[in-house]
């Protein structure tokens, strides 16, 4: 079961804070957490979102504040003042609603002061975060299992009744977040027909009837494009191909963006096998996988005749 944890986080080489963790929210989950009840009432909790999901976009926080009013034993003992139409608000009515307010807000008040919050909305920030632990080699690390489900979760949850995603929890489908929720899913395990209630296949038909994805705007673009391996001679080789077509000289190609090079490739390739055998135990996993995409992408850009293009310009 989940839990939050707040102004926590001091045990944590990755997490840092200048204030003392105050009003740091942590999710973390225990396998263990929570009676038989308490973790019936979140699932059911939970498939009464997805029921309403239609209707009803925002979480409304609702599984911490269960956490957080069970905790706390919270009963409320002030009766609710009804008010009929035409009759006055009476200065006793509005005193009492407030304590009622005050009474139930106060047991949503974290132990540090502060009153925790999902900031969530937008979907184009957790796809491309899963793209780049994915790229690299992390995914499982810094998501594992638990957090790829919950992930997963909140996809289905937000994809529309025509199987695409908006640019935020309220929006009208587009190419962007649709594109980037559908290879989230594939990245997280699903198969071209999987997801919760076809999730993945409902998302692919919106993607092809809308003319492919082809037509997402730059910024996923940007995304997409992802390049394979190899080196570049100054900085990471970030920008699109296209650009090159706005070179102002006649004489130097492929001057405008930075490009991936054999002879930077091969380089860091024998530096790190020869950095290697000096130090084996030194990050020996992130080495192997860096000389590994390495190799394949010197493999990739190879002649038919065995020998490789090198450019004039690599210096």
């Amino acid at each position: 079961m989940w839990k939050l944890k707040v102004a926590e986080g001091g045990n944590d080489p990755y997490i840092y804070s200048t204030n003392d963790f105050v009003g740091r929210q942590i999710w973390e989950f225990d396998l263990e957490a929570g009676t038989p009840e308490e973790r019936a009432e979140i699932e059911e909790a939970r498939q009464n979102f997805y029921r309403n999901r239609y209707q009803v976009k925002p979480c409304g926080d609702l599984l911490w504040r269960m956490q957080f009013l069970r905790e706390k034993n919270f009963k409320q003992t002030i009766p609710p003042v009804k008010i009929e139409d035409g009759e006055e608000i009476t200065y006793d009515n509005a005193t009492a609603t407030l304590r009622r307010a005050v009474h139930f807000y106060s047991a949503l008040q974290a132990s540090d002061g502060h009153w925790p919050a999902e900031n969530a909305g937008p979907l184009f920030f957790l796809p491309p975060l899963v793209f780049c632990m994915y790229i690299t080699g992390h995914l499982n690390t810094v998501f594992p299992g638990e957090h790829q489900k919950e992930i997963l979760r909140y996809l289905y949850c937000h994809q529309n009744e025509d199987g695409g995603w908006g640019l935020h929890i309220e929006g009208h489908s587009t190419m962007f977040c649709t594109a980037l929720s559908y290879i989230c899913m594939r990245m997280l395990g699903e198969g071209p027909e999987g997801g919760k209630d076809n999730a993945c296949a409902r998302a692919r038909k919106w993607i092809l009837d809308h003319g492919g994805v082809t037509h997402i705007p730059s910024w996923g673009k940007t995304w997409l494009s992802s390049k394979n391996g190899g080196l570049a001679a100054w900085e990471l080789a970030g920008a699109s191909d296209w650009l090159e077509l706005l070179n102002p000289t006649e004489f130097f190609a492929d001057i405008v963006i930075e490009h991936e090079y054999v002879e930077c490739t091969a380089s860091a390739i024998q530096a790190l096998v020869l950095f290697k055998k000096l130090y084996p135990g030194h990050r020996r996993k992130e080495i192997e996988n860096f000389i590994k995409n390495a190799a394949r992408f010197l493999e990739d850009i190879q002649m038919p005749d065995g020998s490789w293009f090198v450019s004039p310009l690599v210096y």
